[in-house]
């Protein structure tokens, strides 16, 4: 069994390459719920509806030129392709990029500071076409 220690992740958002900034990220890959109980069972029996992809990624607040608030800041409210892979290199069966393709980028937080602390924000991504890239 291997395990994946989380060393050289990348994130990528409409292909830029925000990798240097993120310190945490997932991507989920669900179904939606839909109760398909009858009359014939005592058990609640569920139905796969659409899929509700989401991905919440962390990443350090930078205002510099090129980096992730000039990035950002022009997608909000927008589609994009967002990719995070759990290294650097190629993508691989070993190595997958998890992609979500026209997923919404709906809410930025422009500031989040703490006295003595760096500046993180969590970024939500949601919808979207799942897919797992190797």
């Amino acid at each position: 069994m291997a395990i994946t220690y989380q060393a050289t992740p990348t994130f990528t958002v409409d292909g830029v390459d925000l990798s240097a900034w993120v310190t945490a990220g997932a991507v989920t890959h669900t179904f939606e719920n839909l109760d398909a109980t009858t009359y014939a069972v005592d058990y609640r029996t569920f139905q796969p509806g659409l899929q509700s992809n989401s991905a919440t990624i962390t990443l350090f607040l930078d205002y510099a030129a090129a980096a992730t608030y000039a990035t950002l800041a022009p997608l909000v409210g927008t589609q994009v392709t967002i990719v995070f892979q759990p290294a650097s290199g190629a993508q691989t069966a070993t190595n997958p990029g998890f992609e979500l393709t026209d997923t919404l980028f709906s809410v930025l937080p422009v500031i989040n500071e703490t006295l003595g602390t760096l500046s993180q924000v969590d970024l939500e991504f949601v919808g979207g076409s799942y897919a797992a890239l190797d």
